[in-house]
Parts: structure tokens; sequence; C-alpha cells
């Protein structure tokens, strides 16, 4: 499946999972579905660095905002940090994860 466009990759992804009654694929699935997503940005070049998406207007979980200000290059603050934290771990694996950092994508899949 790794070879598959990512079009067709989600969709094989989506045919394999059964929904709930509203339609919305399962919040761990879709944690999980992200985190490849970004995994596979990563691979194709350097992603935004946490400076630029601060500056942006988006909200950075306490973890990114400690390297957002910490005194590094722009190059490590473009890692994928979500890619160590416990939060991702968590979330890929628990359909009402205990995390609750604002700023933090894998929060957002808990809400809805």
């Amino acid at each position: 499946m790794a070879n598959l466009p990512d079009e067709q990759f989600i969709e094989r992804i989506a045919d394999r999972v059964g929904l709930d009654e509203s339609g919305a694929a399962p919040r761990h699935l879709r944690a999980k579905l992200y985190s490849a997503l970004v995994q596979q940005q990563a691979k194709t070049g350097r992603l935004m660095s946490l400076t630029a998406i601060g500056s942006g207007g988006r909200r950075l979980c306490i973890f990114e905002k400690l390297v957002q200000i910490a005194p590094v290059g722009e190059a490590t603050k473009s890692l994928n940090f979500c890619r160590v934290c416990h939060a991702r771990v968590l979330a890929e694996r628990v359909d009402n994860p205990p995390i609750y950092w604002s700023g933090c994508p894998y929060v957002e899949f808990k809400k809805s």
C-alpha cells in the first residue's frame, strides 16, 4: 500500500473501517491518518518551522512552544515533534485519550 497515491491509500483504509452512526471514522483512525500524512509530508521535504506556524496563527502545544522559543535553528524547528509525543501514541490507540494540552492536534480529534 505504500506505493499508492494518497487518495487511493486513504480510500482503501476507509473501505476497511466500519463507520459509526454519524458516518465519521473512529477518532483513533483519524489520528493515525493525520500522523501518516504528516510523516509523508516530512519525506518530501522540510516541514514548515514552528516559528512560521506560530506566527501564522495556529496554536502550538506546550512542547512545540518550548522548541519554538529555544535557541535552535529553523531546521530543528521544522522537525515533526508530534512523532515522539505520547499524545500521538495515545490518540492512535484510544478513542478518548487522556490528553488535554491546548494546541495539540490530537486533542482536536478527541473533540469531534
